[in-house]
């Protein structure tokens, strides 16, 4: 009796184990939320399918944006999302119609929970009809009473509901936003596998009344009056050599340990760009992947590139890591050095750079000609979610570039 029973439950228990293991997702839109306060989600839409091989492809969209992601494990019930090119991962347990877990980023000590329902939805629910037509061009002032307030450029497009648009700072975009207008309310989101952003805001015909969410870990004030006229500072006046320096250079380690410096011979009479960076920035990823892709399209310039990577990841071997998936999803070909790890702290980045007068933001790019003389520094990046503003910025980056190259003066500023 026993010799019977005991193949039988051995064959019920390795049908069992491979039904388990043949779990899958449902192929097609679903819509998925992250809880940034006990009262507010964001939300945004994705689509799932296949590829060729059988492995699921995860497209994330936020306005014009799609991110794609490749990395998505399953193992019976639980489920792992790796973000594309970012450290950051969704972990969870899963059926073919849900999804359970968290939005982790194991460098910041950061958790937001998520969840996902099969099913085409609407990203923001809509239950009434906008009292107001917010597009336009916004003067917009974040963390307004507070001691470190700034200024920002909301700029809107509203077709009936549906919103979309970004603010642009000093230091780059937030990205492109999504979202709705219900009655005077306005919600406007964006998950791009890095930060997680949200914008709510009490709306009339001239003013914006709000809060940005940043995770579940930072919450600003904000407040918009219409505006067209209105810009910000000059990206190029933004970041200088200090009184008393008259060159820009650094030492920083490859990822083979060999220092870098601008005194090396493939910089020697070339005109070369600095890109103060970091693999977790997705303003730097958008500015990385113009950089790729000017070079692409221009192999006959001799201009040299180099980054300096200033990285939050723990440990060394972590940022390297980061630094290979950077240049390995991007196709970066130019050195991206260590500059920095444990921390993205502006003012430590200061500390390894003190010619500058300040470290504002990631990305920050030197523009070096071929005596070694800084040209030009140009803080932050507007990028393709700013419209306008990123064509204008292309045009003017060539025109640098040819007149540093043909060795005509000063580039236009």
């Amino acid at each position: 009796m026993r010799r019977f029973w005991f193949p039988v439950l051995v064959s019920f228990l390795f049908l069992f184990s491979c039904t388990e293991e043949k779990k899958s997702l449902n192929l097609g839109d679903w819509w998925a939320t992250m809880d940034v306060s006990p009262t507010e989600n964001l939300p945004f839409n994705f689509n799932l399918s296949k590829s060729k091989e059988g492995n699921y492809i995860m497209k994330m969209y936020n306005a014009d944006e799609e991110v794609v992601v490749d990395e998505i494990t399953l193992t019976q019930d639980s489920i792992r999302i790796k973000m594309p090119i970012f450290e950051g991962y969704i972990l969870g347990t899963y059926d073919e119609n849900g999804i359970q877990g968290n939005f982790i980023k194991e460098s910041l000590n950061r958790v937001v929970p998520f969840s996902a329902m099969f099913g085409k939805r609407d990203r923001f629910k809509v239950e009434k009809e906008p009292i107001s037509n917010i597009s336009g061009i916004w003067e917009t002032h974040f963390d307004y009473d507070t001691d470190n307030p700034y200024p920002a450029k909301g700029i809107l497009m509203q077709n009936g509901n549906d919103v979309t648009g970004t603010f642009r700072t000093k230091t780059g975009d937030y990205r492109f936003l999504e979202g709705a207008v219900s009655g005077d309310t306005l919600k406007l989101s964006a998950f791009d596998g890095a930060h997680v952003f949200l914008f709510t805001a009490h709306v009339t015909d001239s003013t914006l009344n709000g809060l940005f969410y940043s995770g579940n870990h930072s919450v600003e004030k904000f407040k918009a009056v219409r505006n067209e006229a209105f810009e910000l500072p000059d990206a190029n006046s933004l970041t200088y050599l200090k009184e008393g320096y008259d060159r820009f250079n650094f030492s920083f380690p490859d990822e083979e340990g060999t220092m870098v410096s601008l005194s090396d011979s493939r910089f020697q009479n070339k005109v070369t760009l600095v890109q103060i960076m970091g693999t977790w920035c997705p303003n730097c990823l958008d500015e990385t992947r113009f950089y790729v892709d000017f070079l692409q399209k221009n192999p006959e310039l001799e201009v040299e590139f180099v980054a300096l990577a200033f990285e939050y990841a723990k440990t060394k071997e972590k940022a390297f890591e980061g630094i290979a998936r950077l240049k390995e999803r991007t196709g970066v070909p130019y050195p991206i050095v260590l500059a920095q790890y444990g921390t993205s702290n502006k003012q430590k980045a200061n500390e390894k750079l003190p010619m500058l007068n300040h470290v504002l933001s990631y990305p920050t790019t030197i523009y070096i000609d071929k005596q070694g003389e800084v040209k030009k520094i140009h803080t932050g990046f507007n990028g393709p979610a700013t419209g306008k503003k990123f064509e204008a910025f292309k045009e003017e980056f060539s025109q640098t570039i040819q007149e540093l190259t043909s060795g005509e003066g000063s580039p236009s500023k």
